[in-house]
C-alpha cells in the first residue's frame, strides 16, 4: 500500500501551494470584503468577478486546471491518493477550490455527466463546467422527510407524454444561489410506494431556469447565508422535465449518487485537513507572539499539550483519509465504503477540534471577520452533516465490523 506523494503528483503540490500563497490568499479578503456591494448578495460585484476570473486564467495558463478528473484519460488522470493531496493543498484557502475548478459541488456533478450522460448533455452542461464558464448545484436532501435516510425523498416525478412532471421542494441547495448556477442534478421519486426501497428514484437534469421552479429562499449557517454560493430551499411546481434528462433509467438514481459521493466525501475531507493545517499554523504562531501575564501563549495552561494533541490527530486523520482513497483506487466501491464513512467521521471532528483551539487562543478575534477561523469553523461543522451526518456514517462502519462476525443481517 502506497499513500505516499508520488513523482507524478509532487510538482503539482509545489505550484499549487505556490500560487495559494503567492497569487490567492493575498486576494480573498478583498474579494469577500465585496459580497453585497451591488445590492443584492447573490451578484458578484465587478471587483470580485474581476478577481476570480483572473485568477482561473493564471491557474489555466499555468495548467492547474480541472485535478479531480481521477482515474480518467482526460485531465492529468490521477490515482485519487494523490489529488487527496491536493485537495488538502485547495483547503487551505476559501477560494482555491474554484480557482482550480475544483470546488464541490461542481466537482462531483461533472462525475455524473462525464460517467452518465448522453452526449448533448456533455455539451450543453459538461463542457462550460469543465470550461469553469459556468457552476451547477446538486438537489438531494428535502425539508418535509428526514434525509438522513435518503429513500425518504418525497419531490415527485410523473411520466407525462415526453416529460416527467416534478413536484415538491428541496432545500441545502448548495450553489444555488450563485448566478451563473445553470444546471439542477435533482434526485426524485419515480417508484411507488411497495417497491423496492432503493429503486423508488431517479435522477433528472434540469436547466435552473425552467419555468415552475422558485428558490423560496437562501438557508443559513450559523446566521449566515453563505453569498453568492449560497444553500437555497426550491420550490418545483409542475415542473417540466425532458424524458431524455433522466439518467440511465428509472430506479437508478441511488445508483448513481453513491458513484458521486464517495470521491466527494474524500474531497471534503482532504480540504477539512488543510483548513486544520492553517489553524494549526496560525495557532503556534499566536502562541509565541501572543503575552499574557509577563509569558508568551504557549506557556500557559495546556497549551503545549493541546498543540501536541492537534498535531498527532491531524497525522492520524491524514493517513486514515489516504488509507479510505487507497481503497477507493482499488475499484471495489462495497469495500471502500466503510473507510470513506470512517474518515467522513473522522477529518471534519479533527479539523473542527483544531481549529476550535486556535480560536480559543485568537480570543475575541478568533470568532471575527478578521481571521479565517470562524469561517472555517462554520464550514466544518457543516460538514459533519453534509453527506450524510456522523451518526449515520458511524452506523455504517458498525455493521461492516460486525458483519465479520455473523452471518445474519445486521
Amino acid at each position: 500500500m502506497d499513500l505516499g506523494i508520488t513523482p507524478k503528483v509532487k510538482p503539482l503540490i509545489e505550484a499549487v501551494r505556490k500560487m495559494i500563497e503567492e497569487d490567492i490568499r493575498p486576494q480573498e479578503d478583498c474579494y469577500f470584503d465585496e459580497v453585497g456591494k451591488c445590492g443584492n448578495r447573490f451578484e458578484y460585484s465587478p471587483k470580485m468577478t474581476e478577481i476570480m476570473e483572473a485568477l482561473k486564467k493564471k491557474a489555466k495558463s499555468r495548467n492547474l486546471w480541472n485535478f479531480w478528473l481521477t482515474n480518467s484519460e482526460k485531465g492529468y488522470g490521477l490515482t485519487t491518493v494523490e489529488y487527496a493531496y491536493l485537495a488538502e493543498e485547495m483547503g487551505k484557502s476559501r477560494l482555491a477550490p474554484e480557482i482550480f475548478n475544483c470546488s464541490a459541488p461542481d466537482t462531483g456533478n461533472m462525475e455524473v455527466l462525464e460517467k452518465y450522460s448522453k452526449e448533448t448533455h456533455k455539451e450543453k452542461w459538461l463542457k462550460p463546467l469543465l470550461d469553469g464558464q459556468i457552476r451547477s448545484a446538486y438537489l438531494m436532501t428535502e425539508p418535509q422527510v428526514a434525509s438522513s435516510d435518503a429513500t425518504n425523498m418525497a419531490l415527485s416525478a410523473k411520466k407525462s407524454g415526453k416529460n416527467y412532471i416534478l413536484n415538491g421542494e428541496k432545500w441545502w441547495s448548495s450553489g444555488a444561489g450563485d448566478p451563473r448556477c445553470k444546471l439542477y442534478i435533482v434526485m426524485a421519486k419515480t417508484g411507488k410506494d411497495d417497491e423496492q426501497r432503493h429503486k423508488k428514484h431517479s435522477m433528472f437534469l434540469v436547466s435552473s431556469n425552467t419555468p415552475g421552479i422558485e428558490v423560496l429562499r437562501a438557508m443559513t449557517v450559523y446566521g449566515h447565508d453563505d453569498a453568492p454560493h449560497g444553500h437555497m430551499h426550491i420550490k418545483f411546481k409542475n415542473v417540466e422535465v425532458p424524458q431524455e434528462n433522466l439518467l440511465l433509467g428509472e430506479g437508478r438514481g441511488f445508483e448513481i449518487s453513491q458513484g458521486r459521493l464517495g470521491p466527494g466525501r474524500i474531497h471534503h475531507c482532504m480540504r477539512a485537513i488543510g483548513s486544520a493545517e492553517v489553524a494549526l499554523q496560525m495557532l503556534c504562531q499566536r502562541a509565541l507572539s501572543r503575552v499574557a501575564f509577563g509569558k508568551p501563549l504557549a506557556q500557559l495552561g495546556a497549551n503545549y499539550d493541546i498543540i501536541a494533541e492537534c498535531r498527532m490527530e491531524i497525522e492520524q486523520a491524514r493517513l486514515l483519509c489516504l488509507k479510505a482513497a487507497w481503497m477507493m483506487d482499488k475499484g471495489d466501491p462495497k469495500a471502500a465504503a466503510p473507510w470513506i464513512s470512517q474518515i467522513k467521521v473522522v477529518a471534519p471532528k479533527v479539523a473542527l477540534k483544531v481549529v476550535d483551539e486556535a480560536i480559543q487562543v485568537f480570543g475575541g478575534q478568533g470568532i471575527s471577520q478578521d481571521t479565517p477561523l470562524a469561517a472555517s469553523w462554520t464550514y466544518l461543522r457543516t460538514l459533519r452533516l453534509a453527506d450524510g451526518p456522523d451518526a449515520v456514517h458511524r452506523r455504517q462502519v458498525a455493521r461492516a465490523e460486525l458483519k465479520k462476525f455473523s452471518n445474519s443481517r445486521v
